[in-house]
């Protein structure tokens, strides 16, 4: 498994936690993932003026792609990001669409959980807006693109690794982009148990706040064995060949 955690894909900010750009990683076949395109985070709404002029200014963000559920969105807001020029769509990330909106159905109890199965609802429950996502990362003009949920570790994660698996990004890389957050976990534990929404988190790396590469390569090993990748999977949910390709395209160079 690779060992370099690429500190490069970082990006810093005052009062975000955990934003990685998704460039920089090798691609099966040849190239490796362009940087400035698509962005993974924790939440953005304590972000500060600075904050925002960094992601609006130097990254170029023109789109914000919320994952979390409505109530979590209710409670806790955007600040200042719900005030900027930028498109924010949000498409949550959930077990099922029929399922309760409230963001402690996500996990009921937060300090025993298989993260691997949870993984595998979350992706069963949000194929169109998966394919959504993906739709608005292939449009030029909605770039460069950040999607995030609470942590940017679970819902984030599984946004992630589809892109990435679709593009053909080795799995063990995937994982290694994923057990990245491991290095801001704590800081993200507690800007989060400090929200309405959050309290009562357990402490870092256990319970849903553990990383390990293992519960992404097993998610994987799954999304093969039931769906034949992240490519195939996408064209089950809706998404044309020609987009797929696009796809690649966007994030690929």
């Amino acid at each position: 498994m690779p060992t370099d955690s690429m500190p490069n894909r970082w990006i810093d900010f005052a009062q975000i936690d955990n934003v990685r750009d998704l460039g920089g990683l090798p691609v099966t076949g040849g190239g490796t993932t362009r940087f400035g395109v698509v962005l993974r985070s924790s939440t953005l709404q304590q972000a500060t003026c600075e904050d925002l002029s960094h992601l609006m200014v130097k990254v170029g963000l023109r789109t914000v792609i919320d994952l979390r559920l409505p109530d979590e969105v209710e409670r806790e807001g955007y600040g200042l990001i719900g005030d900027a020029d930028l498109h924010i769509a949000n498409l949550p990330i959930r077990k099922s669409p029929q399922s309760s909106l409230a963001a402690r159905d996500l996990v009921p109890d937060k300090t025993r959980v298989d993260l691997t199965a949870l993984y595998g609802q979350l992706l069963a429950g949000s194929g169109e807006h998966i394919v959504e996502a993906v739709r608005l990362i292939i449009d030029p003009d909605r770039r460069a693109v950040l999607f995030h949920c609470a942590a940017g570790k679970d819902r984030t994660g599984v946004l992630a690794a589809v892109l990435l698996d679709a593009v053909g990004v080795p799995a063990e890389f995937i994982a290694d982009d994923y057990a990245l957050t491991n290095e801001r976990m704590r800081r993200v534990r507690d800007r989060l148990d400090a929200l309405p929404s959050y309290a009562g988190l357990p402490q870092a790396n256990t319970g849903i706040l553990a990383v390990t590469a293992d519960v992404m390569l097993r998610f994987l090993d799954n999304l093969y064995a039931d769906h034949g990748g992240a490519a195939k999977w996408l064209l089950t949910q809706g998404l044309s060949e020609t987009e797929l390709e696009q796809l690649r395209d966007t994030l690929v160079g």
